[in-house]
């Protein structure tokens, strides 16, 4: 038996799959596959949970703007929406109505006041609307730019480990050093295998939130026009 069919006798005798590859994985690689994958795990559940709430966010947005331009009163939807929680417009919307009615009750006696009020209290509300859409953005981020170096960093240290076995043994038989450079690769897989959805995640997201806090910035101007025209009406919205 020559040299060649020596090695491939000893290959065939090692064992290369995914679970032996981690089991057989000195405690830092082991770290660092268990890490990936829980990571990977929260980032698949984080887009799950955004592809559904944006889902929504869409819809409440539709249905509010619907009503909103029906020709309602203003006050009327306003009871409405105040007496339960909301996101999106109706938030805005129910912001501002509050400091309109507080200024009226107040008797305000100056209109740009109330207007210069009423402004920052839109602008508030889509701040925080914003930080509610953006929320868990950033750890897809954190995964998409780490994971793959993270995954780097087991795959030198598992290189390591096996050229270590390599001089320990003095032989370069391939049963030698195959299950440290198997081991090592797999833990750039798994870095890769979180990175990347965590980066399409992040993109496609953050250009949605973008769109829906264009919406919100959209009706935040329209609904503060028809405030100053109420002002200067000087009548309340009906």
């Amino acid at each position: 038996m020559d040299i060649m069919q020596v090695t491939e006798v000893a290959a065939q005798d090692v064992d290369f799959s995914l679970l032996t590859l981690f089991w057989s994985a000195d405690w830092v690689i082991k770290s660092v596959m268990v890490g990936l994958m829980g990571v990977s795990v929260w980032s698949w559940a984080i887009v799950v949970d955004k592809s559904i709430s944006f889902g929504n966010a869409k819809r409440a947005m539709n249905r509010f703007e619907k009503v909103f331009w029906s020709g309602q009163s203003l006050e009327e939807l306003y009871q409405t929406l105040s007496d339960r929680p909301s996101r999106g417009l109706a938030a805005v919307f129910v912001a501002a109505m509050k400091e309109w009615k507080r200024s009226h009750e107040q008797n305000a006696a100056s209109h740009i006041g109330v207007q210069v009020r009423i402004d920052k209290v839109l602008d508030v509300a889509i701040a925080r609307e914003t930080e509610h859409l953006e929320k868990r953005l950033g750890f897809l981020a954190t995964v998409g730019s780490a994971s793959p170096f993270v995954g780097l960093f087991g795959t030198v240290w598992g290189i390591m480990n096996s050229f270590q076995s390599i001089a320990a043994s003095e032989s370069t038989n391939l049963a030698v050093g195959a299950p440290g450079i198997a081991e090592a690769l797999f833990a750039t897989a798994l870095g890769l295998l979180a990175a990347i959805p965590a980066v399409i995640a992040y993109n496609k997201f953050s250009a949605d939130a973008n769109k829906l806090v264009g919406r919100l910035e959209g009706f935040a101007d329209e609904f503060s026009t028809i405030l100053s025209r109420q002002l200067d009406a000087r009548g309340e919205p009906n």
